[in-house]
């Protein structure tokens, strides 16, 4: 995309995004070099804070000395990350669930993801996958663990199961709301909902498999049946590489425990194991289940009130719960890594570790839960369902032995819809346009060039207020949600709450300097080009969708009534009504004789390029583009002429003006259309037009 303006530069300045040309998506580039086409395991963990990892947070507190510091221990995730690559500014799509998950699964920012917001079991689209792209480089494609973008139909089947978005294979729970509960079977938690939510049920492909699965914990479940899998692909007959998503739905919601310790060992030996014997299907569905605490924090202490004198206080059972989960999920990791060094897949694997938002409040039992207690958020403000820091910034770790150097930190800004393009090209394929993403195979390994990055870019909208923790900066503290929007270009973060319209002022932050975004720019004059540049990206990133509106999508209509003897500058008129409506001809079919309309908005135009607009109505119109008549259908007009103008627009906002009169000796009529660079003649439709 070319800077076109003196104000385009200023702010390419500010943000470091020099040089001029920076291309959007990853340039042509050669898979990395092995003897097979490398295999891909993505372990994606449910609500573990950037700040709950030993590597990225919990050491320090360890290390400190400060006994007031509770942390928790993640020695797997720490020994992966020091064989590995630890991403330290890597953000999800979204700060929840379903909409991060699907963004990550279709390589798409939540711009253009059809899931967004907090629209739990929506279907994702029907369209490029990591699972489409990677069965079509050859890859046997499973996924095990927790889905929700299914859609809300389960029997037979529901539109967008994973065998439906390129997986061969699927175990897990469908439903969001499945996820909440760790203990399928007994329902420890869900069981006086069930009448109400219906029976939790794990799938296996298209059949309910819960009914063996007496005293199955969901991260030992899932780790066995990975394992399963994982071997399954190398000892079968015919070699294909292969593509696992194990998608925990731990630590989130009730902090259920495990039955017992974790079977020691690991790999294709030990640790967890699929018996598969009814009632018994895993290695520890035996004992009691939501009974045990690991043993370094069932009897944990600390300086609860900060005076060395007073003896320490043991830790509240909801935190001994919570670190007992993530710690069973570092467990399964190092399991699966042993599994994979004893099968001889080590040095041909990628595997990927990360969680789909920051930390939440939610304990589901009756002791309430705090993030403030391990600092789970890390050095940011911010949990899930926050545009900052610690909503969107989560922990990030990639191995891959002979191909990522041990120890490697990635400082650049990434994100989860950069995967998608990073495995097409570990696979030798070039990622689908639809990606939003840039590889980050340059960064992981060291080698080729990486591709300038614009800008990162998200939005969410939800009720309720970011938290009220003391350690939050005061302005955070308490903020009102709503619609939020933030971009990050550079070492610059953007950030805007509870906006109203695409004209509200997002505070600017010097994101590396200052983590916990205490000093807000916005006021700074330095900055000002900034700001209209945030906001201009604003609309340019996003595609409108009916279902998770913004404030300003659509394009605005004022109502008039009367007998005009021509199209009218309506602006100088008496209203009758006013409104948004989502394109330009939805209000034309209620209109009553003698009667017209005004729409105002901006034209989104995608690409520099000559376009041709066409205009239809019954009586008359008036177009105007900035302050230029575009198309004049007015005098000696003659009822559904098509009226065309050609112009050369550079991308970006253009703002519009439609004056319409509706006369009485022909129905109501109003067609606007546009062909450009790349598209045929087409409506203008909701997703170019904003007010």
């Amino acid at each position: 995309m070319k800077l076109k303006s003196s104000l385009q530069l200023a702010v390419g300045l500010l943000a470091g995004w020099l040089p001029l040309q920076q291309p959007m998506r990853a340039e042509p580039v050669a898979a990395v070099k092995t003897s097979t086409k490398p295999n891909i395991i993505f372990i994606l963990v449910d609500d573990l804070g950037w700040g709950d990892v030993g590597v990225f947070h919990q050491n320090g507190r360890k290390l400190s000395g400060d006994r007031t510091l509770p942390y928790q221990l993640t020695p797997n995730l720490d020994r992966f990350a020091a064989e590995g690559a630890r991403f330290t500014n890597h953000y999800v799509a979204a700060p929840v669930c379903a909409s991060s998950r699907s963004s990550l699964l279709q390589g798409v920012t939540q711009g253009h993801a059809n899931v967004r917001d907090n629209q739990f079991d929506k279907a994702i689209d029907e369209n490029h996958t990591l699972a489409t792209v990677l069965r079509e480089a050859g890859y046997a494609t499973g996924a095990i663990g927790k889905w929700g973008v299914h859609g809300l139909n389960l029997e037979p089947n529901a539109p967008a199961h994973p065998l439906k978005r390129g997986f061969d294979y699927y175990y897990g729970y469908l439903r969001h709301v499945d996820g909440h509960e760790h203990y399928p079977k007994e329902m420890l938690y869900f069981a006086e909902k069930a009448a109400q939510r219906g029976p939790i049920k794990v799938w296996e492909n298209y059949q309910d498999s819960t009914e063996p699965l007496d005293k199955c914990y969901t991260t030992d479940l899932f780790t066995a049946r990975a394992k399963k899998w994982i071997t399954e692909q190398a000892e079968a007959a015919v070699k294909k590489p292969f593509f696992l998503y194990l998608a925990h739905d731990t630590p989130h919601a009730v902090l259920e425990l495990p039955t017992q310790a974790y079977p020691a060992d690991g790999g294709l030996k030990g640790g967890m194991q699929w018996i598969g014997t009814p009632g018994h299907m895993i290695s520890t569905a035996s004992g009691t289940p939501d009974s045990w605490i690991h043993p370094d924090y069932a009897g944990a202490t600390y300086d609860n009130d900060r005076n060395a004198a007073t003896p320490e206080k043991p830790w509240p059972e909801v935190y001994k719960r919570y670190a007992t989960s993530v710690r069973r999920l570092d467990d399964s990791v190092g399991d699966l890594i042993k599994l994979l060094q004893d099968l001889k897949l080590d040095d041909n694997t990628l595997v990927i570790f990360a969680s789909d938002n920051g930390p939440s409040i939610e304990s589901y039992l009756s002791q309430p839960i705090t993030p403030e207690f391990f600092a789970s958020f890390g050095p940011f403000d911010g949990i899930k369902r926050d545009l900052w820091e610690g909503g969107l910034r989560t922990p990030t770790i990639a191995r891959w032995p002979r191909h990522i150097p041990a120890g490697r930190v990635i400082e650049t800004p990434s994100a989860m819809w950069d995967w998608l393009p990073t495995f097409a090209q570990v696979a030798g394929l070039p990622a689908p346009a639809r990606a939003d993403g840039i590889s980050l195979l340059p960064a992981l390994t060291g080698t080729g060039k990486p591709t300038p990055r614009d800008y990162l870019y998200w939005e969410y909208n939800v009720t309720g207020r970011t938290p009220d923790f003391p350690v939050f900066e005061p302005p955070h503290r308490n903020r009102l949600r709503g619609q939020m929007q933030a971009i990050r270009q550079g070492d610059l973060m953007a950030v805007r709450y509870n906006m109203k319209s695409a004209q509200d002022n997002f505070d600017i932050y010097q994101i590396a300097d200052d983590p916990k975004e205490a000093r807000n720019l916005a006021g700074n004059p330095n900055y000002a080009a900034a700001q209209i540049r945030f906001k201009q990206l604003a609309l340019q990133a996003r595609r409108a969708d009916p279902e998770a509106p913004r404030p300003y999508d659509g394009i605005q209509w004022t109502y008039f009534e009367g007998r005009y003897p021509w199209v009218p500058d309506f602006a100088a008129q008496k209203s009758l009504s006013s409104g948004v409506a989502a394109t330009i001809d939805e209000k034309v079919a209620s209109l009553v004789p003698d009667s017209g309309l005004l729409l105002t908005g901006f034209l989104h135009v995608p690409s520099d390029g000559e376009y041709t607009i066409e205009l239809s109505t019954d009586t008359g119109a008036v177009l105007r583009l900035h302050n230029a008549t575009l198309i004049d259908a007015d005098f000696g007009y003659q009822t559904s002429t098509v009226k065309t103008a050609t112009v050369r627009l550079e991308a970006g906002l253009h703002p519009i003006a439609l004056n319409y009169r509706h006369g009485r000796l022909a129905p109501a009529a109003l067609s606007l259309k546009w062909r450009g660079p790349g598209f045929t003649t087409r409506s203008l439709s909701a997703e170019v037009l904003f007010h």
